[in-house]
């Protein structure tokens, strides 16, 4: 716990910052296995915003580990931690006003509610980015499911190690079903 330390406020608050910005600041919180598509919709629906001049964000689960989370693993603890980090970051971004795109397999549904908590759940969409192991594997963009099926990664998501599907997502894309262009449609309808 936290002691001697109190949270220190400006005068500028969120939804100044939202006027500013003509925007509500909030977090897409894409969740799903590795290849489902998470980062690939991500960086459409990035593009799309920012063209229409908005103000975007993009966090990825690789990129956080170059930095941020460069002292995690893969160990369940490492996971929890990783996505603790994240919401904090992505909520500190939903606060500057800004359209925050977080793209992260965050396994575990009580990561993803620690995440909704910390942004606030009026500022929270998750989206599931659907499709099984087998199409998943077939994708492989990174070559990490051949990978871990030789042994080479262990506590790879879907293989070794568990991946909890949402519970009430607030957006369901199945990407075996839909086009890159449909799953961006519907993660805009959602803004």
């Amino acid at each position: 716990m936290v002691e001697n330390i109190k949270w220190h406020s400006g005068e500028i608050n969120k939804v100044a910052r939202e006027q500013l910005l003509g925007q509500q600041g909030i977090v897409l919180w894409f969740t799903g296995l590795s290849g489902s598509g998470k980062s690939t919709i991500a960086v459409e629906v990035e593009k799309r915003l920012y063209r229409k001049g908005k103000a975007v964000y993009r966090l990825d689960g690789d990129n956080l580990r170059f930095g941020l989370n460069k002292d995690l693993g893969f160990t369940a603890p490492d996971r929890v931690e990783n996505i603790r980090r994240i919401g904090e970051v992505a909520a500190l971004f939903a606060d500057a006003g800004l359209i925050t795109l977080a793209s992260f397999i965050s396994p575990y549904q009580a990561g993803r509610e620690a995440a909704k908590k910390a942004v606030g759940s009026d500022n929270f969409k998750e989206i599931y980015i659907k499709a099984d192991l087998k199409t998943c594997a077939q994708r492989d963009p990174k070559g990490l499911y051949q990978k871990a099926k030789k042994g080479e990664i262990k506590n790879f998501t879907g293989l070794s190690a568990p991946y909890e599907e949402p519970e009430n997502p607030d957006l369901i894309v199945d990407t075996q079903k839909l086009s890159l262009e449909d799953s961006v449609d519907l993660v805009l309808d959602l803004i």
